[in-house]
């Protein structure tokens, strides 16, 4: 009996030798990282996903501030404090119109708003009026009075 199982065995063993290839049997890495080859590429891609990554979470950051600053403007208490500013300045404007052509008109004045000063001066054909900024910068305007018709 063994020696009928050693002939089986010598059997089988010639049957998967004739099979298999004789070839070098080499082992190497598929991921670029431990291989090297192509190592730039794959540090590239990774680069470029990391860098994709972080400016979205940017924009989202940068989004959600605008989204908040514009909720933030759209509640009644700031709607009713822009209303509010927007009537008061067409306040001063009417008493600054009312200084220059009203019943007791003003050759000149000065009125300063919020550190921003506006001076003017009236003669026979024209208002001279200078505006100056909180940061110093000037913008002046001249008006000819009888062109004001409509």
């Amino acid at each position: 009996m063994s020696k009928h199982l050693l002939k089986r065995f010598l059997l089988v063993l010639l049957i998967t030798n004739s099979n298999s290839s004789f070839a070098d049997q080499t082992f190497s890495f598929k991921s670029p990282s431990f291989s090297g080859i192509g190592y730039s590429s794959h540090i590239q891609t990774i680069e470029n996903t990391e860098t994709t990554r972080r400016q979205a979470l940017e924009a989202k950051r940068l989004q959600d501030a605008k989204d908040a600053a514009a909720e933030a403007k759209n509640t009644n208490l700031s709607k009713f404090l822009n209303n509010f500013e927007s009537r008061v300045y067409a306040q001063l404007s009417t008493q600054l119109v009312n200084n220059l052509f009203g019943e007791n008109p003003q050759n000149s004045g000065t009125v300063t708003i919020e550190g921003n000063t506006i001076q003017y001066i009236k003669t026979a054909d024209m208002i001279s009026m200078t505006v100056t900024a909180a940061n110093g910068s000037v913008t002046q305007v001249e008006i000819p009075i009888g062109q004001l018709k409509f």
